[in-house]
């Protein structure tokens, strides 16, 4: 009995450790917490697939991806095949470069795989999981050196996804699209904020230096006469006030200087004598009166009489030469004062509205790219060319040492301050017949067209008026390679 008793002291144990040891073998090997610490779960086609990077920012050299493979009961999926690549888009002269991942089954739905990365940048990874019972599924990732973690960009569907999570795609909107990080890399995407700044709005007009016109003189004579000493012999010389231009010869000028001279030698006097009469008379025909006391005091006619020069200035315009003959009236000589000359620029009737006398300008010419003068615009045309469709602004600009020459080309640059706008960079923006689109940056790979209505245009940006919020992100190159990637998905259609 007693044997009995041991033997059945010595069973009874081992049948408990027996039946715990069954019992735990029939487990899942993976707990609870380890399945929460792999990562999110994603839902591709049959599978729930977490994915975890070791170390989480990926570097170059050596890296670790750690895979759970479960079904739609939660069960391990441990015999499947995977297979998974990290790709490099080509760049420039660069080709592409493609990492493949070893990946090894662990046990219990888990799988190691190493990767070694030779360069810095964006690696999209493309996974596929097949197995017999389940069949094949693929995913798409984002996985860049800069960045900790990876981005689904795109998996097979699935109809295991949660409600939660497909309520977010019926609020999403249906014009949004993915663009995966490889493609973005191929079709060199980059993207800007939507701005909020000072906004000057420049206006380019082809101008011409011309003459002062408040600055001409035209020499001409009152009287028919002939031409004696010429000393204002060509075009282009400059002149000083005062000096002798050319002489004159007329009968009549010679009896006015003997009346005058006559009536010096005569005694009588008056509230308006004969003296006075003579010498106005002289006056009238522009005898200067620095040339009446010269008469006076010469006491002899003189045949040929001087025209001075009545301002400083260039000679732009003759008409004479020595020994002409030339009627009353008749402009002969033009002089020009250059030391203040004219800037005209045409601005077209688009633009006008925003120019004001008084305003900003700043002159540049074509030959003189080092030089750049400010100004004041000091006129603007009331008429409109309708020819051109223009108007000309005019600044005047001081011309001391004569550099600035009329016929010259030049520039005038308006700047009209606009104050604070919402911007965005001119090449975001697609112009499609009179809609204007922008490709807004939802993230997570996703692009959304837009409308906006724009406004003024300057220095590469261009005003949002509205469709776009402060911080908001858009593609700024690449807009029409992602429009034909999409297919003109997603709203696009109606273009």
């Amino acid at each position: 009995m007693k044997a009995v008793k041991m033997s059945l002291l010595i069973i009874l144990p081992l049948l408990i450790l027996t039946g715990l040891g069954v019992y735990f073998l029939q487990q899942p090997t993976a707990k609870p917490a380890e399945l929460a610490n792999i990562g999110v779960t994603h839902y591709a086609g049959p599978y729930k697939v977490q994915l975890k990077l070791n170390p989480e920012k990926p570097k170059i050299g050596n890296n670790q991806l750690t895979f759970l493979i479960r079904d739609e009961q939660d069960q391990a999926v441990s015999h499947a095949q995977i297979e998974a690549m990290a790709v490099m888009p080509a760049m420039g002269t660069m080709p592409e470069m493609r990492e493949a991942v070893e990946i090894k089954p662990d046990g219990a739905g888990f799988y190691q795989g190493d990767f070694s990365l030779p360069m810095n940048g964006s690696w999209p990874l493309t996974v596929n999981i097949n197995s017999t019972a389940l069949g094949q599924t693929e995913l798409g990732l984002d996985m860049n050196t800069s960045r900790a973690g990876l981005k689904l960009t795109g998996a097979t569907t699935s109809a295991m996804a949660p409600r939660q999570a497909q309520a977010e795609l019926v609020d999403e909107p249906l014009s949004a699209f993915t663009v995966d990080s490889y493609r973005r890399q191929l079709i060199g995407v980059t993207t800007s904020e939507v701005l909020c700044q000072n906004m000057i709005k420049t206006i380019h007009a082809g101008a011409r230096v011309d003459y002062d016109e408040s600055r001409l003189a035209d020499i001409n004579l009152k009287y028919d006469a002939w031409i004696g000493t010429l000393n204002a012999n060509y075009v282009g010389k400059q002149v000083q006030k005062g000096a002798q231009l050319f002489t004159v010869y007329n009968p009549e000028l010679v009896s006015a200087q003997d009346e005058y001279l006559s009536s010096l030698r005569r005694k009588g006097g008056g509230p308006y004598s004969l003296q006075q009469a003579a010498r106005s008379r002289l006056a009238r025909w522009d005898i200067s009166s620095t040339e009446i006391r010269a008469l006076a005091k010469r006491g002899r006619v003189a045949e040929y009489l001087p025209i001075l020069a009545p301002v400083n200035g260039t000679i732009i315009e003759k008409n004479i030469v020595a020994g002409a003959a030339v009627k009353a009236g008749t402009r002969l000589l033009r002089l020009a004062d250059l030391s203040r000359v004219w800037i005209e620029g045409e601005v077209y009737e688009a633009d006008l509205p925003w120019v004001k006398v008084g305003m900003a300008a700043e002159v540049s010419f074509p030959d003189m790219p080092e030089q750049r003068y400010d100004a004041v615009v000091s006129f603007i045309e009331p008429v409109l060319n309708p020819e051109t469709r223009t108007a000309i602004v005019r600044v005047e600009l001081a011309n001391p040492e004569g550099v600035l020459k009329p016929g010259m080309y030049a520039r005038l640059n308006l700047q009209v301050d606009l104050g604070e706008r919402f911007v965005v960079p001119e090449q975001s923006v697609i112009y499609a017949g009179e809609q204007r689109v922008v490709f807004l940056d939802k993230g997570e790979g996703r692009l959304q067209p837009r409308k906006i209505k724009t406004g003024v245009r300057n220095e590469g940006f261009i005003e949002v008026l509205e469709g776009l919020r402060f911080g908001d992100v858009v593609v700024t190159s690449g807009n029409f390679l992602i429009a034909a990637e999409s297919k003109f998905k997603s709203g696009l259609a109606q273009w």
